[in-house]
């Protein structure tokens, strides 16, 4: 009984010795939820490794149905790689803009941090208008995405990176409000960096597609 009795008395001592020195209780249900910074954060990764594999999955099927033209024009006859090359500037340029714009707000600088986002979203739209621009030049040509397999499989996999880059457009023009009006909360800056991280994400992708599709495509 006394043993008990000692036993009881000591558990709130150890909770609150715990409670000073930081201690968290392992196991499953103890210690309470995770932050809300690293459930976001992993949200977020999981959200890119899906994308990562959706993208993959169209790089395969592009890889397999390239040389199916059924008669029609090949990449070599269609891909202009001047205006593809503009589209490749404009992106790069956009990423090592936002990049100035993490330093910004790092610095906690509402002026720079608004620069380096308009210009972000800028040469971004200028990728978009470039793109949507040989989409209306191929479809001219009577090379639309109904044409061959080759160019139906060219138009999802360019096509989903452009949607992806316009929801982009559509995500900085809310940091850049929300920046504006909140200024530089530690749950805006978290957001900020979600952005930044799928903008760069898009940035590798469309490496991928210049060199895999356009390069190679005008090649063989």
């Amino acid at each position: 009984m006394t043993s008990v009795v000692l036993q009881a008395n000591e558990e709130p001592e150890r909770a609150q010795h715990g409670a000073g020195q930081g201690f968290s209780a392992k196991g499953h249900g103890e210690g309470g939820p995770a932050d809300r910074r690293i459930i976001v954060g992993y949200g977020f990764w999981v959200f890119l490794l899906s994308d990562v594999i959706m993208f993959a999955s169209l790089f395969a099927a592009f890889a397999v149905l390239s040389t199916a033209t059924a008669g029609g024009p090949s990449g070599r006859e269609l891909f202009d790689l001047r205006t593809v090359a503009v589209e490749t500037g404009c992106l790069l340029a956009s990423s090592f803009v936002c990049g100035m714009a993490s330093l910004a707000v790092q610095q906690r600088s509402q002026k720079w941090t608004q620069i380096a986002l308009f210009f972000t979203g800028l040469l971004g739209l200028i990728f978009i208008l470039l793109e949507i621009h040989e989409f209306a030049r191929l479809v001219a040509r009577g090379a639309g995405p109904t044409r061959s397999a080759f160019l139906s499989s060219f138009f999802t996999l360019v096509g989903c990176h452009g949607l992806h880059v316009t929801a982009g457009l559509l995500w900085l023009g809310t940091m850049m409000a929300q920046f504006w009006a909140k200024g530089f909360r530690q749950s805006i800056r978290y957001r900020f960096l979600c952005f930044s991280l799928f903008w760069h994400a898009l940035d590798i992708i469309w490496v991928a597609i210049f060199s895999l599709v356009y390069l190679v495509g005008v090649s063989t």
